[in-house]
């Protein structure tokens, strides 16, 4: 959807419309709701996550000032992730690993499922801010200068946090990096 649309919807949200409202949910509810299963791995808490990003939405969208409005929902949907982990934290509950969501992928395609479940969990090995921005940039599909407005950080800043969370992930997983594959294809 083109971004004079969405000016006018949320145009339309800052006058009360309720059915405005209603599509920009209906636009932006998909991208939000991944942005937190890639996070959490729950379902359940990716709903309630998801619920109470609109109602901050609903009352925040008068401060909405231009701009990429995906940077601006998605920094709000990123506070309320580190809301979520500060008082997870606090109360001292680490979330268990929850079973995943295999109809995302179809019957049957388990390779594809096996490799979802290796790489949320190792997703949860790297330190939250990491995870965040792979997610992000990977799973949400926004771009390095929409990553770099809503962290509120210098361009080049993202693009490194970027290539060293990639880099520890496929440590994690076991790929071997590439000095790794240099030794070895030396050694050959």
């Amino acid at each position: 959807m083109d971004h004079s649309k969405v000016d006018a919807i949320i145009q339309g949200c800052k006058r009360g419309n309720k059915d405005d409202f209603s599509r920009l949910v209906d636009i932006y509810a998909g991208p939000c709701y991944g942005y937190f299963y890639r996070l959490t791995g729950d379902k359940s808490l990716s709903d309630d996550l998801l619920s109470e990003l609109f109602v901050k939405l609903i009352d925040r969208i008068q401060s909405y000032n231009g701009g990429s409005f995906k940077s601006w929902l998605f920094t709000i949907a990123s506070n309320l992730w580190r809301d979520h982990l500060r008082s997870q934290y606090r109360r001292k509950r680490l979330a268990e690993e929850k079973s995943l969501y295999v109809s995302e992928f179809g019957h049957g395609d388990t390779e594809k499922v096996e490799l979802h479940d290796e790489l949320q969990v190792a997703l949860k090995q790297l330190d939250p801010d990491t995870a965040e921005i792979i997610v992000l940039r990977y799973y949400s599909e926004m771009s390095f200068k929409e990553l770099s407005k809503a962290r509120k950080e210098p361009i080049g800043t993202t693009l490194a946090k970027v290539h060293r969370g990639l880099k520890k992930l496929k440590q994690i997983m076991g790929e071997p990096n590439e000095n790794e594959q240099r030794k070895s294809e030396n050694l050959a």
